[in-house]
């Protein structure tokens, strides 16, 4: 007797349908960015070729978001909610169902402010068109695991809540980058968040240390020995991991954490390297740029006195 596979082999399949202007394309722009392959207007009829017609046989690796509406070539809300059901019974396959629905009164607002027709709607008001298609829809709605209404959220709402629903197993999706560079030399452009060290001592003064950068040992000691740095240190990192969930959770795909000094060369350098490292022990995985570390002599920018 062949065994039911175990809930961590079964290939995750997502659903996602409601009323036209409810949101199912922001919601498959997230589920995209969650690490899952989406597909969107998918032939009602090709459906189970696309999962796959045999047993324990799936060819679906990635979570697989399969987006629909009353618009799909061959839509019947009555044979779909047959073909679910058959689909459900797959040992190898979690099929979920998630229906976007949303206020009539919203939707024809959504309608008049982007001045499109409701497809069901060319020669009566929105409000007719969006009427029939409640009735159409109302099978699957019935049958949906997951029912959101977005009678009441912005875009950025329905964001949220698809985050939350369906994010929770997915990878890191913030892409940090830790970089260093000289005021001297302009402001990163693409900085978010940018922390001045000249406070610091500058190494650039002790002729011993001039030539060398913030990866070399001395110089770490060196600025190490400023009272002021290790309790900015701390603050710094401080900040930075009560921030970077922040940006995950609104979606901000990347951040640039810069650290400036004069020349680009010493504290920026042993201070973001530090600081990449903080943040490795925290659980991220930055990337560490240093933009005018081969940049001209530190001399030309900082003087030689």
């Amino acid at each position: 007797m062949t065994e039911s596979p175990s809930s961590d082999a079964r290939h995750r399949v997502l659903l996602v349908t409601g009323l036209l202007g409810a949101g199912k394309s922001t919601a498959l722009k997230v589920l995209e960015d969650l690490g899952w392959e989406t597909i969107d207007n998918f032939p009602i009829h090709l459906l189970g070729r696309l999962i796959g017609n045999t047993d324990g046989q799936s060819e679906i690796r990635a979570p697989l978001a399969i987006g629909f509406d009353s618009r799909t070539r061959g839509f019947d809300s009555n044979l779909l909610t047959d073909r679910v059901k058959r689909l459900v019974l797959r040992p190898d396959i979690e099929l979920t169902t998630l229906f976007l629905d949303c206020s009539g009164q919203e939707l024809e607002r959504r309608y008049n402010e982007t001045r499109r027709l409701h497809p069901l709607a060319h020669d009566v008001p929105a409000a007719a068109g969006i009427a029939a298609e409640r009735e159409l829809m109302e099978p699957l709605r019935r049958w949906a695991d997951i029912v959101i209404s977005t009678t009441q959220f912005s875009s950025n709402d329905l964001q949220q809540a698809i985050r939350q629903r369906f994010g929770q197993d997915a990878p890191q999706s913030t892409v940090v980058t830790v970089t260093s560079f000289g005021f001297s030399r302009g402001m990163p452009p693409i900085a978010d968040l940018v922390f001045d060290m000249r406070f610091l001592d500058n190494p650039h003064w002790d002729p011993d240390l001039r030539l060398l950068t913030g990866q070399d040992p001395a110089v770490g000691a060196r600025i190490e020995e400023d009272p002021a740095y290790a309790d900015a240190f701390e603050r710094i990192r401080d900040l930075l991991i009560q921030l970077l969930p922040r940006y995950a959770a609104q979606g901000k795909a990347y951040v640039n954490v810069a650290f400036g000094c004069t020349g680009g060369r010493h504290r920026s350098v042993y201070t973001a390297e530090q600081m990449a490292a903080a943040l490795r022990d925290a659980g991220y995985v930055p990337s560490i740029l240093h933009r005018n570390l081969t940049s001209r002599a530190a001399d030309l920018v900082e003087g030689k006195h």
